[in-house]
């Protein structure tokens, strides 16, 4: 895996780096394996408190490796029935869309430092994070159209609940590339920086410094947000809360914000 990602902890954040710089971070077998051995892993890495998700070189990733297009292009490889009759996740991904969706089922806050070109499925991988933190001259584009093809990396799944109806259409009948500012217009950047690496890797270390099992509580309720009905979420909010209240982190979070002084949480 290490020649794919590389995975560094620090005070509770766990640095993941994509690191095939030499091919703009391009999706083949061997990263998709790396993204999702990586996700999985750290789901259960004890100690884990925030999670930033970056490209090494010229870019985040440039989306699937071009070794697969010259595949279709010369008939060697044909149909799709593998992506529709092949195992998937208890959430109901294939193994492509879990190289996206495992970000989001990771229990800690997942952010995406963009730089260079997101495009096609490195798009949709940064999509998975819970927040993406983009430079200004960033290139994104939901690519699939070029290749006669749609996304199917999770990006329709993502995309609905994002930005408005017309313009996840707009983006995916078209294919046009847009920059990190007009991504942040559109409500599919959380922050536009000149260092999103250096911004990213800040605001996980901050987060870590929270109380550890109201982070996590918070991501089930905003992955339960998603498409719970209303009485759910309000019913899972109650008892999220009555877990948290009284707990020893949460009364290490008040005791320390009282004596103005920074708190120690344990795992």
């Amino acid at each position: 895996m290490q020649d794919r990602i590389t995975v560094t902890m620090t005070g509770g954040v766990a640095d993941v780096r994509l690191t095939r710089a030499d091919k703009m971070n391009a999706l083949d077998d061997a990263m998709f394996q790396a993204l999702i051995d990586t996700g999985e892993a750290l789901k259960a890495q004890k100690g884990l408190r925030a999670v930033v998700l970056s490209g090494e070189g010229r870019a985040f990733c440039a989306g699937l490796d071009m070794g697969n297009f010259g595949k279709m292009a010369s008939g060697e490889r044909k149909g799709g029935t593998g992506l529709v009759n092949t195992p998937r996740t208890p959430g109901g991904a294939n193994r492509a869309q879990h190289a996206a969706m495992v970000w989001r089922e990771v229990p800690v806050p997942v952010i995406a430092a963009v730089h260079g070109v997101a495009f096609g499925g490195g798009f949709q991988v940064a999509l998975g994070a819970d927040l993406r933190f983009v430079t200004p001259d960033l290139r994104m584009a939901v690519m699939e159209i070029k290749w006669g093809l749609v996304p199917d990396m999770a990006g329709i799944a993502l995309l609905r609940r994002m930005i408005r109806d017309d313009v996840a259409r707009d983006l995916t009948y078209s294919g046009r590339q847009f920059s990190g500012e007009e991504a942040y217009a559109m409500g599919l950047a959380t922050r536009v920086c000149a260092d999103p690496y250096a911004e990213a890797l800040a605001y996980a270390h901050d987060i870590a410094a929270k109380n550890p099992d109201a982070i996590r509580a918070a991501k089930r309720l905003m992955n339960l947000a998603d498409d719970a009905d209303l009485t759910a979420i309000l019913l899972a909010e109650s008892t999220e809360q009555a877990a948290l209240i009284g707990s020893p982190n949460q009364v290490e979070a008040v005791t320390a914000s009282l004596q103005k002084r920074a708190a120690s949480f344990a795992d």
